[in-house]
């Protein structure tokens, strides 16, 4: 081979953040000892929908899936001697992503650094939070404004900052097909855009600065040719976009910029170590193609499915990245699929079926109206729905799930208590006595004037940032920048995209499904007439509904009548729900980890109703030792992601209801 110079790895972050500032703090430092070249903050959900850790909708969720951080106080000590001038941080926010921008640069400004200098990415795209994870605050257009606002400010202030990350990540956790998930984030790139120049606050001649700015944030799934022939297509198009819709003339401007999370949605609770060759395959996928390489690649650990990853884990899946990197040969060749036609024909037909898709989308008035219209989120919830039908009836096999069951006993789950990284619920109240503190030690007076000068600008059509900044510096929380905000914005509750979904699996006579709405019909028969009815409820923060909506969109085809009204609900008003409803089964989903503070809550409010013969059910990613204590505690099944068949899950759910009305058992054979 000629002798050339070796191509520079992308950049290597892992995913983190947990408890509080301090021990994230740590966290991150050890993680940069190890190697790791940028950081990739991981914020709890709290911070992420804009509530203070004391808000009743926060409770339980304080410090579990990410890092609370309240104030400037909490970013000053998550930042503690990493010098952000040198650093490149990505930070998973997207409603709050301006106030938490804010805070990161009166830290800089604080540490002496040089703000134009600053390096990193705020994911703030909000149009994927609408259809797959949920943590939305406002409706789409002030949500909108803020990206504009955040946009235009960066590319005048902090110009080495990517303000926008346009994620197709999620959407292809929510069931997203190749097409799908590159027709819907370009859609959203446009909406951005559009916006942005709409707005007047960046001259024509600097519009290509915005485009240079603009980067994406992708899954790669394990079918890793078609992912890599994905990225090739997403480029392409970009290219496309960017000169023919924008007329941006630099090549440089028009370079597809992205950051890859390897895809979560395939990780196993079924024989985890599975999950290690499945996270290499789908590097593979966004890393062997020059063309179409990430320039940023963070990777879940192999027990994501089983909960929180420990410090050991998240170190494996760095270590996966260092010896593809510097121990293979990969990064020493040009393109090595240059010429390929089987390639070409797979990209070019991912081209030409994605640029319909987004012309069909503009036809509707954009991405904005396609997502308040509903027809972004039921396509998703449809083709979710598909693919658990196909995985279900065994056409798409996923190894130690539906098939090659079988195995020895795993050393890695022996123990499965420590196999997973665990939050001490004690945590919570010492954040809420520590937020209590920093209000009670500010400038009261100051607070207040930069909150009622950030709903002035709100309600005008002034740049945010400048109002955001001062409520930083003059101690502001969180909760109270978003709420000042709501005062003026209002809240949005997004399409659920339940009722507008197909039939995925068919109810022919002999199949499982049929014989569940046998079953359905006979128990609601037996118990006077009528249909049974199901809640699905969502209680706390956690957005990521896609378990949820696939519960209820079976459970309606069985012949339920469901009731879901979406995410982001307290115990007390799902309660309220069930009883106004006359349900005959409460249904939870919960991912986060609150389980444990809000599953008993429901469950004793639900009986202090004298609701006695309604089952409450619970799934999501819960411990062993967590399902025996909720069992313990009255829940009658705990579901997890090994329980993968929908339909049994719903003739369980039946069985459930005629067990709590003491009804003998129904055996339907299929």
């Amino acid at each position: 081979m000629t002798e050339r110079q070796k191509d520079r790895p992308w950049l290597m972050r892992t995913y983190a953040g947990h408890s509080t500032a301090e021990a994230s703090n740590e966290l991150y430092r050890r993680n940069l000892a190890k190697g790791q070249t940028g950081l990739s903050v991981a914020f709890d959900l709290p911070t992420q929908t804009g509530y203070d850790p004391d808000h009743v909708l926060a409770r339980g969720e304080v410090g579990r899936v990410g890092v609370p951080v309240a104030h400037l106080g909490d970013m000053r000590r998550l930042f503690q001697d990493i010098p952000l001038e040198q650093m490149n941080t990505s930070m998973t926010i997207n409603a709050t992503a301006m106030w938490l921008l804010a805070m990161y640069q009166v830290v800089a400004e604080e540490q002496g650094a040089d703000v134009a200098k600053l390096q990193g990415t705020t994911q703030n795209d909000i149009v994927k939070e609408y259809l797959s994870r949920g943590t939305h605050v406002f409706p789409p257009g002030p949500s909108l404004r803020l990206t504009t606002d955040m946009i235009t400010y960066t590319v005048a202030h902090i110009p080495k900052w990517n303000p926008i990350n346009i994620c197709s990540y999620h959407l292809q956790e929510a069931g997203a097909t190749p097409v799908q998930e590159i027709s819907y984030a370009m859609s959203t790139a446009i909406a951005v855009l559009d916006a942005v120049r709409a707005s007047g606050q960046v001259p024509e001649e600097k519009f290509g600065d915005v485009v240079a700015r603009i980067s994406f944030f992708v899954n790669a799934g394990v079918r890793f040719i078609e992912e890599m022939c994905k990225m090739r297509a997403f480029g392409r198009i970009w290219e496309h976009i960017t000169r023919e819709r924008y007329g941006i003339d630099n090549p440089k401007q028009r370079r597809f910029r992205y950051g890859v999370q390897v895809n979560s949605l395939g990780l196993t609770e079924a024989q985890p170590e599975n999950n290690v060759q499945r996270i290499v395959l789908e590097m593979l996928a966004v890393t062997l193609s020059k063309d179409a390489r990430a320039r940023a690649v963070q990777l879940p650990a192999w027990n994501e499915a089983l909960g929180l990853p420990r410090p050991w884990d998240q170190q494996w899946s760095l270590r996966i990245q260092q010896v593809l990197a510097h121990e293979s040969d990969l990064l020493e060749y040009d393109d090595i699929f240059a010429g390929s036609h089987v390639v070409e024909a797979k990209v070019d037909a991912l081209v030409t079926e994605c640029l319909a898709e987004i012309e069909r989308i503009q036809e509707m008035g954009g991405a904005m109206a396609a997502v308040e219209s509903g027809y972004l989120k039921s396509q998703l919830v449809s083709s979710h729905a598909e693919r658990r039908a196909r995985i279900e009836a065994g056409e798409e096999k996923i190894v130690g799930v539906n098939c090659y069951e079988g195995t020895e006993p795993n050393p890695l789950t022996a123990d499965l208590d420590t196999a997973i990284m665990t939050v001490d619920p004690a945590n919570e109240a010492r954040v809420v006595a520590a937020l209590h503190r920093w209000r009670d030690d500010r400038d009261e007076t100051r607070a207040q004037e930069a909150l009622s000068v950030l709903k002035k600008t709100a309600a005008g059509s002034e740049n945010l940032m400048a109002a955001t900044l001062e409520c930083v510096r003059a101690g502001v929380t969180t909760g109270e920048w978003s709420w000042a905000l709501r005062d003026v914005f209002g809240e949005f509750r997004a399409p659920t995209g339940v009722s507008g979904a197909p039939l995925a699996v068919t109810a022919e006579a002999g199949t499982p499904l049929a014989a569940v709405r046998e079953k359905v019909a006979r128990t609601a028969q037996d118990l006077g007439g009528g249909r049974l009815r199901l809640l699905v409820g969502k209680p706390g923060l956690d957005g990521h509904s896609n378990g949820a909506e696939q519960i209820a969109v079976r459970a309606r085809d069985a012949g339920f009548e469901v009731v879901y009204q979406g995410i982001r609900l307290t115990p007390e008003q799902i309660v309220s729900a069930a009883v106004a409803e006359d349900v005959h089964c409460v249904g939870l989903s919960i991912l986060s980890g609150s389980h444990a503070e809000l599953v008993p809550d429901v469950l004793t409010r639900l009986r202090g109703t004298g609701a006695d013969d309604v089952p409450v059910i619970v799934g999501g990613i819960i411990p062993s030792a967590d399902a025996a204590a909720l069992r313990a505690a009255g829940v009658a099944a705990v579901f997890t992601p090994k329980d993968f068949g929908i339909t049994e899950i719903i003739g369980r759910i039946v069985d459930e209801i005629r067990k709590a009305n003491r009804l003998d058992p129904l055996e339907v054979s299929a």
